[in-house]
């Protein structure tokens, strides 16, 4: 293993929605991909996973969209209105992001979920919990694995159920220097990871936390899937609080602009 942390993110997955989901303002309405051009602003809705190697292991950060997510979605109506663009010469998925590194699940030691949502939990089945420590927050497990259903809002219980996932609570250090910052608003247990690199410094990744640097503001604007807005809002102005005590890069949860301006895994990556 690596005697120096390397972080590379990697692509998952890009989604199309209505962006209404993402930032409420006055006077939007929410569009399916049959009206995606009237007048509701419809943009791509990239996802990542994060891959740290470090001396104690390699860990992952979340999943992405899932292969088969036209029919896997399909009882929830997610497909109509999160449709994944299939382009073969652009952005993949987990499992060819990971081989472009060399890597499979199996070559994973921890991987940490954000919170359980469609897009960020939907390939914890691909790893073998006997192999790999899969980890979310206390909060988060408690409300998901509670659901009496198929999926409830943005969670599908197909994705996590019967996996063994262990509990954390509240702000963790998983390594030295890697560790998961408690942001939930969003959902009930939604985890932002932190990095902290000599070389390239602080990294926040917020997930949905906050969606855009749009979102980020100041002022923050809320976005159509919270659970509480005001634990949302908490959890902005917390990670805002971290970031300028330790000037961190915050890469957000679905941002394209940003994305365009990231070091994505294979070519490029972050370093200590």
């Amino acid at each position: 293993m690596t005697d120096e942390m390397k972080v590379h993110i990697l692509s998952t997955g890009v989604m199309e929605c209505d962006y209404t989901w993402l930032l409420l303002k006055a006077g939007s309405t929410i569009a399916d991909r049959n009206h995606k051009d009237q007048k509701p602003r419809w943009d791509d809705c990239p996802t990542h996973a994060v891959l740290v190697e470090h001396p104690e292991g390699r860990l992952l950060w979340d999943t992405g969209v899932p292969r088969d997510w036209e029919t896997r979605w399909q009882p929830t109506g997610f497909q109509d209105f999160f449709p994944v663009k299939e382009d073969p010469t652009g952005p993949g998925y987990l499992d060819s992001a990971l081989a472009d590194l060399g890597l499979t699940p199996d070559d994973i030691d921890v991987l940490v979920l954000s919170h359980l949502h469609f897009d960020h939990a939907a390939n914890t089945k691909l790893f073998n919990p006997e192999r790999t420590r899969i980890v979310a927050n206390a909060d988060e497990i408690a409300g998901a694995f509670a659901i009496d259903g198929v999926f409830k809002g943005a969670h599908l219980v197909s994705d996590y159920d019967g996996v063994k996932i262990e509990a954390v609570s509240g702000d963790e250090e998983i390594w030295p220097g890697v560790s998961v910052i408690f942001t939930p608003g969003h959902t009930w247990g939604t985890m932002s990871l932190r990095v902290d690199l000599p070389n390239d410094g602080t990294k926040i990744f917020t997930s949905d936390a906050v969606y855009l640097g749009e979102s980020y503001g100041p002022p923050a604007i809320g976005a159509g899937i919270v659970w509480d807005s005001v634990k949302w809002l908490e959890s902005v102005e917390k990670l805002r609080g971290i970031a300028d005590r330790t000037q961190a890069q915050l890469i957000f949860g679905h941002d394209p602009e940003q994305r365009k301006q990231l070091r994505l895994a294979p070519e490029g990556g972050y370093y200590s």
